[in-house]
């Protein structure tokens, strides 16, 4: 029996990534004084890695030969990570970052169905409970039943961790819930954990391999708007319906 509904957060509940997360960097950059910056094509290669503090440590490794650690490099990075997360949390106060097509509908239609609402993620705390409380509601944090977050697992995605963890708090077995993902990285962790998945792609992961999947989409689509499918010749609405039909397949 389905109970829960599981939710990434970049990318699957808004496309945070390239026009939220990405030029937040880049102010924290500017604000310390560095000469990094992440372009729309540079960041997508950085998606590769998981984690914002781990994503800056990768860019140095792979594409700053030049650029001389301080001996404090990694408390340098954990303020960088602060001062982003700073910038972004004020973008999305002034409502830049807006909900995919169909999330909201979705989650309220859900929510009033009695069925369990969850996230996991590899964003800190502080950038889920803004985007909810500024591009879904009031509320918004509140209407999910465990947020798992950030570092509270030492392993991110495309480790399983963040949704077992998610799991153990809610007292559920994979097998009653489905999960919601963006990406290659996301699919891998809740794959691993045991999550039938279903995935809404945009143009970073597109061409990434979701073997596995329910349903590969542009989006959970609108009435207006409906989603087109990817892996066959489908489109639609997700509803509540269409999430048991392919949740008892």
């Amino acid at each position: 029996m389905l109970k829960a509904l599981l939710f990434d957060v970049d990318g699957t509940l808004a496309d945070t990534e390239r026009d939220g997360h990405r030029p937040a960097f880049n102010a924290a950059f500017r604000e310390f004084g560095l000469d990094w910056d992440w372009d729309v094509e540079l960041y997508g290669k950085l998606l590769a890695v998981t984690g914002g503090k781990e994503r800056m440590r990768y860019y140095v490794e792979q594409f700053r030969a030049d650029y001389v650690k301080p001996a404090d490099f990694d408390a340098m990075v954990a303020e960088l990570h602060k001062a982003k997360t700073r910038h972004y949390t004020r973008m999305l106060a002034e409502g830049g970052i807006p909900l995919r097509p169909g999330v909201k509908r979705l989650l309220a239609e859900a929510r009033a169905a009695g069925l369990i609402l969850g996230v996991a993620t590899t964003t800190t705390p502080d950038n889920v409970t803004a985007l909810l409380r500024h591009s879904l509601a009031d509320d918004g944090p509140d209407w999910f039943a465990v947020i798992a977050a950030g570092d509270i697992v030492p392993a991110k995605k495309p480790a399983p961790d963040i949704y077992a963890w998610a799991l153990e708090r809610l007292g559920l077995a994979a097998g009653e819930c489905l999960a919601f993902e963006d990406s290659k990285n996301g699919i891998r962790s809740s794959q691993g954990a045991g999550l039938k998945t279903i995935v809404t792609v945009n143009d970073y992961t597109r061409a990434d391999d979701f073997s596995g999947a329910l349903a590969v989409l542009t989006d959970l689509g609108e009435p207006e708007a409906p989603y087109r499918r990817l892996d066959r010749d489908e489109t639609g609405v997700v509803d509540l319906e269409r999430l048991q039909a392919w949740y008892q397949a």
